[in-house]
């Protein structure tokens, strides 16, 4: 019994088992935050690349719908989401402080696609642009910044006054 004792072969092994579900646990997390930060960080850049066809008159006088901006912004993000995926808003306000008023949302956090439009306005008024996107969520270790079907949800905000073009 006192060999048994102070036999250590396997104190590594041991040692690891214990160490390495919370070691992998803590790197996944890591990963997935990285990755969601990379995914909010394209639908930033590809909402504002889009939103710059509004606010310049290109994507009126291209006559865009929805689905059309729903494609410019794709194309910026369409390695890291599915398109399917990216719900846009886009309206006029009276005014830049109108412009902040809540996003449609249901009562879960999820987008409520009942209140989605898309009016890209005209010359001189003040365009809201909103692109959202519900990202899966591997590790819900973050819950209270995800919604009730466990996805997080990226937005991407920005809000501008057209160009005073005249078509």
């Amino acid at each position: 019994m006192v060999a048994f004792r102070r036999d250590r072969r396997g104190a590594t092994a041991v040692e690891f088992a214990l160490i390495a579900l919370p070691f992998f646990a803590v790197m996944l997390a890591i990963l997935e935050t990285g990755l969601i930060y990379l995914a909010d960080n394209a639908l930033d850049t590809a909402t504002n690349d889009a939103a710059r066809l509004v606010r310049t008159g290109q994507a009126q006088a291209q006559k865009f719908d929805a689905t059309a901006f729903r494609d410019q912004i794709c194309a910026g993000v369409t390695p890291l989401l599915a398109c399917s995926g990216v719900k846009i808003d886009v309206r006029t306000s009276a005014d830049f402080s109108g412009a902040g008023s809540s996003p449609p949302l249901k009562a879960d956090g999820t987008v409520d696609v009942s209140k989605l439009k898309y009016d890209a306005g005209h010359g001189k008024d003040i365009v809201v642009v909103r692109a959202y996107y519900e990202w899966p969520a591997v590790l819900n270790l973050l819950s209270k910044n995800s919604t009730a079907n466990g996805t997080y949800l990226l937005a991407s905000i920005t809000a501008f006054r057209n160009e005073p073009f005249t078509w």
